[in-house]
């Protein structure tokens, strides 16, 4: 008798610390897909080529700061958002969807698009990064995908813009995107999926996403 209570007692033990390490390994996953590092999976082709239909990709949380529960503050920021950040936000349209894109222009700076090509503060800015899939030139009264603006970036909020110009639904349609909605910079392809082909793309995974400095 003794004995068969020993074992229930080791084996109580046993499941009571199988289930305290599962517990802390839930809470260590939740603190650090909510400040730290969260994956992403790239749905569009919105950011071809940079990013492809099937990357998996993570994305830092904490380099724009740690917003606070139940606020929209931030603190212990390493830096705000730059032009030519990659960067994951909420959908001003509907904030249950994640968008991904690339920072055109930053509080302040006036954004203009003519015949397709980018302009800020009347700068042309780099675009080595992104493609054009469509030749035809739309007029900007029919369609701001070509030619629009010049817009004035309000305070506290960002232009973007997908680098498959043509394909790309972003600020262009919708407007700026608010610092409280935005997640975090996509830093990493961790796996990548071909879903035409069914296998990996072996090349990408581990491939940083580029940053790429519009000044």
């Amino acid at each position: 008798m003794n004995k068969e209570k020993t074992q229930v007692k080791s084996l109580k033990r046993v499941i009571w610390e199988y289930a305290e390490a599962i517990v802390t390994a839930l809470i260590l996953a939740l603190i650090i897909r909510t400040y730290v590092v969260q994956a992403f999976k790239i749905p569009s082709g919105s950011m071809e080529p940079t990013l492809l239909v099937g990357d998996h990709i993570l994305v830092n949380k904490f380099i724009y700061g740690t917003e606070l529960p139940f606020s929209h503050k931030r603190v212990l920021a390493v830096r705000k958002p730059e032009r030519g950040d990659v960067i994951v936000f909420e959908y001003p349209g509907d904030l249950s969807k994640d968008f991904i894109k690339r920072v055109i222009g930053i509080p302040g700076d006036v954004v203009t698009e003519k015949n397709k090509v980018v302009y800020v503060n009347g700068k042309r800015t780099a675009d080595f990064f992104t493609q054009h899939t469509d030749p035809d030139d739309k007029p900007a009264n029919l369609d701001p995908r070509d030619n629009f603006g010049p817009v004035v970036v309000p305070p506290g909020e960002y232009f973007v813009m997908g680098d498959n110009r043509d394909e790309s639904y972003d600020s262009r349609y919708w407007g700026f995107v608010p610092m409280k909605d935005i997640k975090g910079e996509a830093f990493v392809i961790y796996w990548s999926w071909n879903g035409k082909k069914m296998r990996p793309r072996w090349g990408r995974t581990g491939e940083a996403i580029r940053s790429v400095r519009l000044e």
